[in-house]
């Protein structure tokens, strides 16, 4: 009975009820859930949230200047890279140059000790030349000497053994001898 008694009164109240305007007690329930639930969310779930958002945000800009740091010390020891090449660089071809210098210096001593070795052995021929060819012109002298006396002699029937007679003829011979050699020398010459 109780059962039915309600069950009557409360389609009673949903006649006289306006369906547009809500129950006030359900207006209340409901702001206050709504007012409980904003409050922990503004108390906890927004601060956790600002939280992670500066965490987050400080991790990026610090990989950001970070990455910029290294970024900026790369490009110094890329400079100071290039610096050090262009020197090396430049040593090397310092280095070049005083070779190619000192090799330069090297060829041009032993150029002259060549020469200066060359004109050494050049004169010291020509004075063993010129030493031999006196040993032969008087050696030379010496056997046209005698053959001149002894063929001398035979033509004029008489010997010549007076060595200053002798001397002396043969000399003229020589002096004729080399006259007549100067003679044909000098007439192929102008020839």
């Amino acid at each position: 009975m109780i059962n039915s008694m309600m069950i009557m009164a409360a389609a009673a109240e949903q006649e006289q009820a306006n369906p547009l305007i809500p129950n006030i007690w359900e207006i209340v329930v409901t702001s206050v859930g709504f007012l409980v639930l904003m409050f922990i969310v503004i108390k906890f779930v927004v601060p956790a949230m600002e939280k992670s958002y500066v965490e987050r945000r400080d991790a990026i800009e610090g990989g950001l200047e970070r990455a910029q740091a290294a970024q900026a010390e790369a490009a110094q020891l890329k400079n100071n890279y290039e610096q050090l090449l262009q020197e090396a660089r430049t040593e090397a071809s310092q280095i070049r140059e005083q070779a190619r210098t000192e090799a330069a210096q090297i060829v041009a001593e032993a150029r002259q000790n060549a020469s200066a070795e060359a004109s050494r052995i050049s004169e010291q021929a020509s004075v063993q030349i010129a030493a031999e060819r006196q040993q032969a012109v008087s050696a030379l002298h010496t056997e046209v000497g005698t053959l001149a006396t002894s063929l001398a002699s035979k033509i004029v029937g008489e010997a010549l053994d007076d060595d200053a007679r002798s001397q002396r003829v043969v000399d003229r011979f020589l002096a004729d001898l080399e006259q007549e050699q100067a003679s044909t020398t000098s007439a192929g010459a102008t020839e």
